[in-house]
């Protein structure tokens, strides 16, 4: 193999990633688009597999789960959500992140934490905790709960990569690596990030407000504040039919005699299973809860999901296409490397993580290598779900921006540097505790 070539190709991979970085959103997928091209058209390589499955995926997700927040689905799982993280207030830096972990995984997208925000703040600052602790755990934990549900857009390119011959490591596979040790790494997390930062007494910036008069003193015996949500019965019920959608989703993959068979007389995969149910979970809101179908693609989740589903096109072709074209050379060099330090992977994918702030992405553009490296697939997917915490690293998201708007003590902030924000430590906090964990159940149970 010519390096310099294979060099200069893996330059214009990277080069198209910086810039659809730069771009973010749609970008991300053009920029993946344009690389494409340059491959097939300058370096006469063959082109990819486009990620149609995992696309087919994302797309009866994002359909169904955004009929479920026209009909006032999401509404009622964050009003629940609130309930739960009321009823334990001293105990908030982990009761928080644990819920909103959960409430992510249910509904497959981390949208869901923006109204909990406020309540996360309001319970900590009354009880004497430091805002910014609760506040940015749950952020960063939403992230890695995207690793552990069965209607992410991450999970979707994850399950498409390696329910397949020769791996057959199916849904149900991965998530009884992902799950446990994403609940592990967020409650050792909590015991960590619990002591960052000055406790409210001690820190001059947040007395100096109380004694202007700009915020009042904690006081636990305040009125609850409630989450910023409209609860209707037909909001309840388009909730639970989607998360009866996700039981189902998990049953069918625990118990391959559910599936019908496929041409050769055995199940099914499960890629046309989670396709199937969606659509049957959206129809089911469509007839029960009655949403208004024209404000579907006006819907948070609707955009967020088209989004990501563009940016996973783009950058799946990308990688594809070159990892097709040098699977052996990447096997034998940087398979060894990554098989002698199988912690290079996680890197990988943390640093993908950070540059796209997508999961997806890093999961379509680095888990193949992995594979091709060899990497045991219980090991991988534990590395794969803690190394989510790195699209938090960096004070860009939209949810770290709310979480710091909402703390009106000042105690989370987005810093001016970089790195001197307060959801850097957590991110690297969470993602080493998540990665050890993952690590260790996957050599189990993998």
């Amino acid at each position: 193999m010519d390096v310099a070539l294979f060099v200069t190709q893996l330059l214009v991979v990277l080069g198209c990633i910086v810039m659809g970085t730069r771009s973010s959103g749609v970008g991300l997928g053009l920029w993946g688009g344009a690389g494409v091209a340059i491959l097939v058209f300058i370096f006469r390589l063959v082109p990819g597999a486009p990620p149609v499955d995992a696309l087919l995926i994302v797309l009866a997700v994002v359909l169904a789960s955004s009929m479920m927040q026209s009909a006032g689905g999401i509404d009622w799982m964050v009003s629940i959500a609130a309930k739960l993280i009321a009823r334990n207030p001293k105990q908030i830096t982990l009761v928080a992140p644990l819920v909103s972990f959960l409430f992510s995984v249910g509904a497959g997208t981390s949208n869901i934490l923006y109204p909990l925000l406020p309540v996360i703040q309001d319970l900590s600052y009354r009880n004497g905790v430091r805002p910014s602790r609760p506040l940015s755990l749950s952020v960063v934990a939403t992230g890695v709960a995207l690793a552990c549900s069965p209607v992410s857009a991450a999970m979707a390119a994850m399950v498409t990569l390696t329910d397949t011959a020769p791996w057959n490591f199916e849904l149900v596979d991965i998530l009884k690596v992902t799950i446990p040790a994403a609940i592990v790494g967020i409650v050792l997390s909590s015991i960590v990030v619990n002591k960052l930062g000055k406790e409210i007494a001690d820190d001059p910036e947040i007395q100096a407000r109380i004694a202007s008069g700009e915020i009042a003193a904690p006081s636990a015996n305040a009125a609850a504040v409630q989450a910023e949500v409209t609860v209707t019965k037909e909001g309840r019920n388009a909730a639970i039919i989607f998360l009866l959608g996700v039981a189902a989703i998990v049953c069918f993959g625990l118990f391959k005699g559910l599936r019908p068979l496929d041409a050769d007389g055995g199940p099914i995969a499960m890629t046309p299973v989670i396709e199937i149910v969606m659509f049957v979970v959206g129809t089911l809101i469509l007839v029960i809860c009655r949403p208004k179908v024209s404000e579907i693609p006006t819907m948070s989740v609707f955009k967020a999901g088209m989004v990501s589903a563009i940016a996973l096109f783009g950058l799946a072709w990308l990688t594809d296409t070159f990892l097709g074209a040098h699977s052996e050379a990447i096997a034998g060099g940087v398979g060894g490397l990554v098989t002698a330090a199988p912690w290079i992977f996680a890197l990988g994918v943390f640093l993908v993580c950070v540059l796209t702030t997508s999961q997806s992405t890093a999961t379509r553009t680095i888990v193949p290598i992995g594979l091709a490296a060899g990497i045991p697939l219980g090991l991988l997917t534990g590395m794969w779900a803690g190394a989510f915490a790195g699209i938090y690293l960096l004070p860009t998201n939209g949810s770290q921006i709310a979480a710091a708007n909402f703390d009106h003590s000042g105690s989370t902030k987005l810093g001016t540097k970089l790195v001197d924000h307060s959801f850097f430590l957590p991110s690297i906090i969470l993602a080493v505790t998540t990665i050890a964990a993952g690590a260790l159940f996957g050599m189990v149970w993998g």
